[in-house]
């Protein structure tokens, strides 16, 4: 489980081209005003989400959008054009699923933000907001680990609390009593339901290394029926990752992702007969994949430097053929029963849009579209641990200019060619901004994110280190203007690199930061905490050196910059009393720094938060740089 949740700037914008002339408008959204400046206009605009569909009824969909102001879902039947609103809370809402057949809407009920709830549920033609009832009777609350819905009704559920760890439930067609089938201390999950419902795939680390999941295929009584685990017989573990079912009644094929040459790529496991496929698709970096809806077919998402493309990969006659894309980031795809590819596509430059092969843009959203920025360059500097990638924005004139390293979270995530609000917001202030896919992140190569283990955040920072030279030495950068930024992750390195690099920061923003190892992990999320002793080699007291050696709190007496934090009061990945921790530290030797508390959990939904969040950021910055 990632600490960062891309919940914000990663969310599609409006289309830049017109839309084709039947796309269906989504629902109205207020019009920013003129005099807004565009990084404002970037956020405010109307956004959608790639359009999920029902598998046996596809006229019926479901997005996201932040029409209203706040993230919500949206039901849309294609067949008629209607959209209305499903969900309606103060916090928004982003988890949702369609039943099979389209009749039902699942939702995902937490408290502001903390990511601790229960499934709701409402019917997809029900005509106004409200009068959900409860999806999942008999389950207790929990931190959501997973969901498959059956055609006859069924449905199972995964859960993880610190009380019992990760269990999975079976709530029988009919409404029955629910049936816990799987319990494990470790982190596991629900990967998929067969399409018969007969198979459920379960993607586990009993084993105890949360970074690579092993998979077991069981029925619905959980009883076994299959094992696929590379973790186990090697030097080197080897994760493995559900993508899916056959969509084919009595057809017991498995899509997986495995790293077994290095990278993520699939293969076909027929869990029945225990056959393995090897489609040997010969694209550099990772290889995603997903069913055409007749399963003669895959549809590949192709993960290369930052960017990505799709394929069509027929399983006769193991053709790849190219699905036209433009370049930069490809954030989600879907294969219609049509034959026709819908995609949610982006660059630095130009917002996102969800397009279709056949032609024209699905979904448009009305009102102001979002301004475009400037592109990337993309940076290959030498570091310690090999050949690191960096994705440049450059504002107007000659440099060097004051520097923003925005630092991703995750870890395991990266820095993609994509379309983000906020770090255009520092281009259009002057500054310059680079994004360094540092050793653990995603994207290069399975030892790239392996690598970091046991010197936790300081491995990233050594990269983050070198890209940083290269940027003075080019004269990009000006060396007493350099400010580190980052969310969640990105701010646990951010306060980190204050306190082990004091010389060479100008500024600090760290937004929902690990600040306090020791605290962070026993008050966390419980699949957190699994992720924790993976990446350090066991909880506090039993490796307290490692934890001491990668907190930022054992380093936050060194702090020189100002530092500026922001936190959610209701944040499970980065709770908020280790970020008390750290601030009354920084107040106790009368350090300059200020922190802004919001009734949220790891990060906003509203999109003027979010703005105010970012304004808070610039004004920091420029007061301290000027």
């Amino acid at each position: 489980m990632e600490r960062m949740t891309e919940k914000n700037d990663h969310q599609p914008d409006s289309p830049a081209a017109p839309a084709a002339p039947a796309a269906p408008a989504a629902p109205a959204a207020p019009v920013a005003p003129e005099a807004a400046p565009d990084w404002e206009k970037r956020f405010r605009a109307p956004r959608v989400s790639l359009p999920d569909w029902a598998e046996d009824a596809p006229d019926r969909a479901l997005f996201v959008s932040n029409a209203t102001g706040t993230y919500e879902l949206y039901a849309w039947d294609r067949a008629t054009g209607a959209q209305r609103q499903v969900t309606d809370r103060p916090n928004g809402t982003m988890d949702g699923v369609l039943t099979p057949d389209g009749r039902w809407i699942w939702w995902f009920n937490d408290t502001d933000g903390d990511e601790f709830g229960v499934w709701m549920r409402q019917p997809f033609d029900q005509k106004e907001v409200g009068a959900d009832e409860a999806a999942t009777p008999g389950v207790d609350a929990a931190y959501p680990s997973g969901l498959a819905l059956g055609r006859d009704g069924t449905a199972v559920v995964g859960c993880s609390t610190d009380e019992d760890g990760s269990t999975i439930h079976v709530l029988p067609a009919g409404g029955a009593a629910p049936v816990e089938i799987y319990r494990h201390r470790e982190s596991a999950g629900v990967g998929d339901l067969s399409h018969d419902g007969t198979l459920i795939a379960v993607e586990h680390t009993e084993h105890g290394d949360a970074m690579h999941s092993a998979l077991r295929v069981v029925r619905l009584d959980g009883t076994a029926v299959a094992e696929l685990d590379d973790t186990k017989g090697g030097e080197i573990e080897l994760g493995l990752s559900v993508l899916g079912f056959a969509p084919v009644d009595g057809d017991t094929r498995l899509l997986v992702g495995h790293q077994r040459r290095g990278r993520w790529e699939p293969i076909v496991w027929d869990v029945a007969s225990g056959e393995e496929t090897d489609l040997a698709i010969e694209l550099p970096g990772d290889v995603s994949a997903e069913w055409y809806p007749d399963g003669s077919a895959l549809l590949i998402v192709h993960s290369f430097e930052a960017r990505s493309e799709l394929w069509r990969y027929d399983l006769a006659t193991r053709a790849l053929t190219r699905v036209e894309t433009p370049a930069g980031t490809v954030s989600g795809a879907t294969a219609r029963p049509d034959g026709s590819v819908e995609y949610l596509w982006s660059s630095a430059a130009r917002p996102p849009v969800v397009r279709s092969t056949s032609g024209g843009v699905v979904l448009d959203p009305p009102g102001a579209k979002a301004p475009g920025s400037v592109p990337v360059t993309d940076v290959w500097v030498e570091g310690p641990g090999g050949r690191i990638h960096a994705l440049v924005q450059r504002p107007a004139g000659e440099g060097p200019f004051p520097t923003v390293f925005e630092v991703h979270g995750g870890p395991t995530a990266h820095d993609r060619d994509s379309f983000t609000a906020g770090p255009a917001a520092w281009v259009d202030h002057g500054y310059a901004v680079v994004r360094v896919n540092y050793r653990g992140s995603t994207g290069y190569g399975r030892e790239w994110t392996d690598a970091l283990k046991h010197r936790v955040g300081l491995i990233e920072l050594e990269d983050i280190a070198a890209v940083r030279e290269w940027a003075v030495s080019s004269r990009l950068a000006d060396p007493a203007k350099l400010v580190l930024s980052g969310g969640s992750w990105g701010g646990y390195l951010t306060l980190l690199g204050l306190g082990t690099q004091p010389d060479v920061w100008a500024v600090g923003l760290a937004a929902v930061p690990v600040a306090d190892y020791v605290t962070a992990y026993h008050d966390e999320m419980e699949a957190l905490k699994s992720m924790d002793r993976t990446l350090l080699g066991g909880t506090p007291e039993e490796v307290p050196e490692r934890y001491e050696a990668s907190s930022p709190l054992t380093y936050v007496d060194a702090v020189r910059a100002p530092v500026y934090i922001s936190a959610g009061l209701n944040d499970p990945r980065c709770p908020i009393q280790q970020v008390e921790n750290y601030v009354n530290r920084l107040s106790a030797r009368g350090a300059t720094h200020e922190v802004y508390r919001y009734d949220a959990g790891h990060g906003s939904l509203v999109v003027e938060e979010r703005i105010k969040q970012v304004a808070l950021e610039l004004d920091f910055a420029e007061r301290h740089l000027r």
